[in-house]
């Protein structure tokens, strides 16, 4: 494998060198544009590399990062694909006609970013290799692990500075707008996507962690409020904007502070779901120079006041199982939690129960996907051009919901995809013991796979038959 590498590099540099040398040698465009250049149509090389960008960074490389994380052998053919595709990308970002722009920060980061992705690529070699065992190679799957996790946030960084590019947005009178509204609407995503991490995959990390979803959400929201509070007002007068902003920062820092002391000895607590309720009343009631500006901020305080209450609920009323299936005592015909009969009643409300968990735990994380979209769409430049354009404020708030219905499937796809590859692979392949007796055991999972015939030497004493759905008893 080493050989091959080796041999493989020297024809491969040229071919990169012939990708990258005309994107370092671009010149990034000033003050000297047109009014035509910068008015000019976007021509389809410009979308070709809007649309493969969006499809590397925002789905491929991401599955990726999930295969590494289970160790999965399509890891490096999913990374080496998505390597590939970025460098046209990026050459097709500096190869377009039509419109141009000015020198940004999406066309800065577009450069220093090659610095990551060469230092990955490179890890990535050097992993392959399989040299220094003991020494440097340690270092570098470290090295290797942390930069495959910022990964994705690489990507929402430098595609969010792309459509501000794109779309000619906060500029010098609304960059600071710009700034909150999607500083902040960018935490609320990251925040329900976490969520969805702990709630769905992280049962648990978070046992053997000590500590309970709510002391984690505590402090985030406590650091949060001390950056608010002293961030939202920038010397002379205080307009009414500035006050509510900043009343908001004290507000998270003393219900996360109060948080983290109720959730000490791993208790949980409803704090951070009634934070999120009285954030989102004072969004609703937001006051908008134009209707539809007060119309979205409404709806996104009203999506943030459901996930605060839905959040309050999984809490109160749905807690999470005492621990997971697979740490349990082995089941028996007494305590089996499925059936391939009619459940009985008792088990019918476990079952009941436990799907009731399964189900609601997704509604929290969801919504705070949602309020973030809704908030990040939400500044003054962008809802005065949804207003030129004659866009209601129904079909603005359902456009951003059904992104947000896009960005929850992705990750719940990566989350299922963590679960069953790699791995993780053959532990989600275990058939599910749905009845246990002495020297029988029956399994939902199919009957070929997990079949084993029982040995007539073996007798009575043999270890447990497996029987399928379809094998006859």
């Amino acid at each position: 494998m080493a050989g091959d590498l080796f041999l493989s590099t020297p024809l491969l540099l040229p071919l990169v060198l012939t990708w990258i040398v005309p994107v370092l040698a671009h010149e990034h465009h000033g003050a000297d544009l047109t009014e035509e250049q910068l008015h000019a149509p976007v021509d389809a090389v410009l979308w070709i590399h809007i649309a493969l960008q969006a499809i590397v960074w925002g789905f491929i490389f991401p599955v990726g990062m999930v295969l590494g994380l289970t160790r999965s052998r399509w890891h490096v053919p999913v990374q080496s694909l998505a390597f590939a595709l970025t460098f046209g990308g990026i050459v097709l970002g500096h190869a377009h006609g039509g419109r141009q722009f000015p020198s940004s920060t999406h066309s800065h980061i577009g450069s220093w970013i090659l610095v990551p992705i060469f230092a990955q690529l490179g890890l990535g070699i050097y992993l392959k290799l399989h040299i220094h065992e003991r020494t440097l190679r340690p270092y570098a799957v470290r090295a290797h692990g942390v930069l495959g996790r910022i990964w994705p946030i690489l990507g929402w960084v430098q595609g969010l500075f792309g459509v501000i590019t794109l779309r000619g947005f906060c500029g010098e009178v609304g960059a600071g707008q710009c700034a909150a509204h999607y500083i902040m609407g960018s935490g609320f995503i990251a925040y329900g996507m976490i969520m969805a991490l702990l709630l769905v995959v992280g049962d648990n990390w978070v046992r053997r962690s000590g500590r309970s979803p709510e002391w984690w959400d505590s402090w985030v929201i406590m650091l949060w409020g001390i950056i608010n509070t002293f961030t939202e007002h920038h010397g002379g007068e205080w307009s009414v904007k500035d006050m509510q902003h900043t009343i908001l920062g004290i507000l998270w820092w003393a219900g996360g502070a109060l948080g983290i002391f109720l959730s000490r000895n791993n208790q949980r607590n409803v704090v951070p779901g009634v934070i999120i309720i009285l954030t989102g009343w004072a969004m609703s009631d937001h006051a908008q120079a134009l209707m539809l500006s007060t119309k979205v901020h409404s709806m996104f305080g009203y999506s943030l006041m459901l996930a605060g209450f839905a959040r309050v609920l999984e809490v109160c009323f749905i807690p999470l199982p005492s621990s997971p299936l697979s740490e349990r005592p082995p089941l028996d015909d007494n305590d089996s939690e499925h059936t391939l009969a009619p459940a009985a009643p008792k088990d019918t409300g476990v079952t009941a129960k436990l799907n009731a968990v399964r189900a609601f735990r997704h509604l929290p994380p969801f919504l705070l996907v949602a309020s973030g979209l809704l908030f990040m769409s939400a500044t003054d430049e962008e809802l005065e051009a949804a207003h030129e354009e004659g866009v209601d404020h129904v079909t603005y708030v359902l456009s951003m919901y059904s992104i947000a219905f896009l960005f929850y499937l992705l990750t719940v796809l990566l989350l299922h995809l963590y679960s069953t590859s790699g791995r993780n692979a053959s532990s989600a392949q275990q058939p599910n013991v749905v009845f246990s007796a002495e020297g029988i055991e029956l399994s939902d999972t199919d009957a070929s796979k997990w079949y084993a015939p029982l040995s007539r030497e073996e007798g009575t004493s043999a270890a447990a038959h497996v029987l399928g759905e379809d094998e006859d008893d």
